[in-house]
């Protein structure tokens, strides 16, 4: 008799569930009070170390600022920032103290200051909760409506706001819960991203690139269009602004819904999933391709990918970005140093007849699978450790060429 493994390997993960809300009158004015203050103890306490580090070479750190955005509440200019929960402030200064700390490792760029032209947000870390459809945060006295449109599972925790260009409020609850891994399936497969098709697996199951974008095209244009004839500044520009927003918020809604569900296939389908570690942000300095390849979001496919990966105990192989993998022959291994970029599909020198796409990933699969054996990879998931091979600045000159045909 077999023994019944279903609940064996039950895992701790952070989910994060985003709802939109549907706030009163008041409770809006309260929730964009929270998005002004927040983002004026960003910038102030972003432009104070600036200046520190510009006079000093050294700024003060986060339990410095906290004492001192403790006596700027107390100032009579800036008493109003006692309106909103103290805890948001504090959870800005974090963040801007996170922010100086990567830039400084050199994971990212120097912090900028916020804007309330781009989408406003502010997180509430502690005394959080969602009951009867409406969330619960202090300093408002009545729950916001909230649109539960799935159940939330395990212990709620920090809570972030959010207010869109479109003027539409969101909410995102991260979440601890207790989470059953994919069953194992036993299968591989290599992924080949491109423009024609999304993606295509090494056993030749196709995605289609369903060119977002393309579709809102017209729509998006006589937005626009209609905007563009508006006065600046007046209550019929605001309300076209928000429409064009809306289209864009649109797109960008079937993009995620798409991303998530390709993903998701894969990882129920695939215990190990290869594919390039593409230069995306290489890729975009191509004018010509820059636009499809934004709409395609490989990035943000990816990361999908790893986190899923992560959290069934699935396999992510980044290879290297300039190996060969659509001019490379799976079947015998020759290159094709000529290989045209029209071309979408070769006969190698010894007859074999190879399809670019489906070929790549074959190539892409047996790559992963050699750095699975040589521990001399980069990989997501699973209980393998970590090692990542030599980062290069430059994208291959295949790469940025057959993602144009696909």
């Amino acid at each position: 008799m077999e023994r019944n493994t279903r609940f064996v390997n039950v895992k701790t993960i952070h989910r994060t569930y985003r709802f939109e809300l549907r706030p009163a009158q008041d409770q809006k004015v309260l929730l964009d009070k929270h998005f002004g203050c927040v983002r004026f103890v960003y910038n102030h306490f972003l432009n104070e170390r600036k200046v520190q580090y510009q006079v000093n070479k050294k700024s003060d750190n986060y339990y410095a600022q906290a004492k001192t955005l403790t006596e700027l509440k107390k100032q009579e200019e800036t008493v109003w920032l006692k309106e909103v929960n103290s805890q948001t402030l504090q959870f800005a200064l974090r963040s801007l103290d996170t922010a100086y700390l990567n830039f400084f490792r050199g994971n990212s760029k120097f912090p900028r200051f916020k804007s309330r032209k781009r989408k406003n947000s502010f997180t509430v870390p502690q005394h959080t909760k969602l009951e009867d459809g409406k969330i619960q945060v202090p300093k408002f006295k009545e729950g916001i409506k909230c649109i539960v449109h799935r159940e939330v599972k395990g212990e709620v925790g920090k809570m972030t706001f959010s207010k869109t260009p479109a003027g539409r409020y969101f909410v995102s609850i991260l979440t601890e819960e207790q989470y059953q891994p994919k069953e194992k399936t036993g299968a591989v497969c290599g992924v080949d991203l491109g423009l024609k098709d999304f993606a295509i697996t090494s056993d030749g199951i196709k995605f289609k690139n369903n060119r977002y974008t393309k579709k809102y095209e017209r729509d998006l244009a006589k937005a626009q269009k209609h905007l563009s004839r508006k006065q600046n500044g007046s209550n019929t520009f605001e309300r076209q602004k928000r429409k064009v927003a809306k289209i864009h918020e649109k797109i960008s809604n079937t993009r995620q819904d798409v991303l998530h569900k390709v993903s998701h296939q894969l990882v129920s389908d695939y215990d190990i999933i290869a594919l390039e570690d593409l230069n995306v942000k290489g890729m975009m300095s191509n004018r010509k391709l820059s636009k499809h390849i934004a709409d395609a979001s490989w990035g943000t496919f990816v990361r999908f990918l790893e986190y899923k990966a992560d959290w069934n105990d699935k396999q992510v192989i980044k290879i290297n970005r300039f190996y060969p993998s659509s001019k490379t022959c799976n079947v015998c291994g020759w290159i094709n140093q000529n290989l045209n970029l029209s071309v979408r599909e070769w006969t190698c020198k010894n007859g074999h007849v190879l399809d670019r796409d489906l070929n790549a990933a074959k190539n892409i699969l047996k790559e992963g699978l050699k750095i699975i054996s040589s521990g001399t990879g980069d990989y997501t998931g699973g209980d393998s450790n970590k090692t990542s091979f030599e980062k290069h600045k430059f994208v291959k000159p295949e790469a940025h060429l057959s993602l144009a045909n696909g």
